[in-house]
């Protein structure tokens, strides 16, 4: 049986994060466990302060906890060093925030670029040019993000995501700072690309339609792992 129907793409394992405050140490997750397979479309959700974005940043390795272990595709997190959960990173996840982080200073096409030159990838130029031209801004793609609007913004950061053909997606609130209309064709153009280059799509979210749309729901209550709704084969719905 081939390796990713047996290997979890995203595991956590007993994670807890505490932060300190004014107050005294701050526990923000406590003991979250958690499997998640190739091809999966999870949605984490919760209420403002339940511990979705800093689950969402342990899973990808953006910060390390203080008990327990993330597993990327079998790696074990702990086991690396920045430099290497860098590599890791470059070479099979993708990033989606809600603030976009586009580069202001260069074009949408560049914004794309960027990413695959420093990854050394060989076809870098024209993997950036079908990347726009598959979220529909080939017409802009010369323009800075201050040329763009926020769901344009939007489309050039989940280009620059895809264009490195990740195996796993985090979204952190993609459609957070977008109109209803626009988010919904952001969301659709998630999952579009999604099912084409078959990622393992993990977001946070406080938008119903977009969890709806997950296979799969994780809900967080005060940094603890309360419940979990499934879809059909835990995928993305159509």
């Amino acid at each position: 049986m081939p390796e990713h129907y047996t290997t979890p793409r995203v595991a956590a394992q007993n994670l807890t994060k505490r932060v300190p405050s004014p107050e005294g140490e701050l526990t923000i997750l406590e003991d979250v466990t958690l499997s998640i397979a190739a091809g999966e479309a999870v949605a984490v959700v919760g209420a403002s302060g339940s511990g979705k974005s800093t689950l969402l940043g342990l899973l990808a390795g953006l910060d390390a906890p203080n008990e327990g272990r993330v597993l990327l595709d079998g790696v074990d997190l702990a086991g690396l060093d920045e430099d290497g959960r860098a590599r890791l990173r470059a070479g099979r996840v993708g990033f989606v925030f809600q603030s976009f982080q586009l580069l202001p200073s260069l074009t949408a096409l560049e914004n794309v670029l960027l990413p695959l030159e420093l990854a050394g990838v060989a076809d870098a130029a024209a993997r950036a040019r079908e990347e726009i031209a598959r979220v529909g801004l080939e017409a802009r793609r010369g323009h800075y993000p201050n040329q763009l609007s926020g769901g344009e913004q939007q489309r050039v950061a989940i280009a620059r995501a895809f264009a490195a053909r990740p195996k796993i997606l985090f979204a952190d609130e993609p459609t957070g700072n977008l109109d209803q209309a626009t988010g919904e064709r952001v969301i659709e153009l998630l999952f579009a690309l999604n099912r084409e280059h078959d990622a393992t799509l993990v977001l946070v979210t406080h938008d119903e339609a977009l969890a709806r749309r997950c296979g799969r729901r994780l809900r967080l209550d005060a940094g603890r792992l309360a419940a979990a709704g499934a879809g059909a084969a835990g995928r993305a719905a159509p």
